[in-house]
């Protein structure tokens, strides 16, 4: 096991009011501390996503784990080939390299922290992401960024059942 030792010198703080927000209803992505800022430690942001919205398709990152805490309303996660229903004060960290998404359950609303450890340069991503809803960028340009920002798309047969409408905590 190998110990990873971040490098910065000054505590990281964000002020809701100076965070940068990408994005709105149904999705909307508050950027709080990019791997930049914490010497590498960790990236993180804050996702809220209206009744049902999809907050990321599945996907996997190599290099990183990725925690997500439920801060408000419901949420679906995808975890290898298990879709878990969430709700707030629940965590689910996924390992590197395991399948994993996100959205808000039908009829609910969904707050959530995500943190990628270690970190990823992620605020650019997001700002990517953005393009692509306003049609400024395609789908197809993640493609030529996924390995610059460990997000590696893939299909997920659970999560598809899930999103076509499964009951909330059914087995798929």
């Amino acid at each position: 096991m190998s110990l990873f030792a971040p490098k910065f010198d000054e505590s990281v703080i964000v002020r809701e009011a100076e965070a940068e927000v990408v994005g709105r209803a149904p999705s909307t992505v508050r950027l709080l501390a990019d791997s930049s800022a914490t010497g590498g430690a960790l990236s993180t942001q804050r996702v809220t996503l209206t009744a049902g919205a999809d907050g990321a398709a599945p996907h996997r990152h190599d290099n990183s784990a990725e925690m997500f805490f439920l801060l408000d309303g419901a949420a679906d996660i995808l975890s290898g080939d298990e879709v878990l229903t969430a709700g707030p004060g629940d965590l689910v960290v996924v390992p590197p390299g395991k399948p994993h998404a996100f959205a808000a359950l039908p009829g609910a609303d969904a707050d959530l922290l995500i943190v990628l450890a270690p970190g990823v340069e992620r605020f650019e991503y997001s700002r990517h992401l953005r393009r692509i809803a306003l049609g400024e960028a395609t789908r197809e340009s993640l493609l030529e960024v996924q390995n610059l920002y460990d997000n590696h798309f893939l299909s997920s047969t659970a999560w598809d059942a899930r999103r076509r409408g499964a009951a909330p905590g059914e087995t798929v």
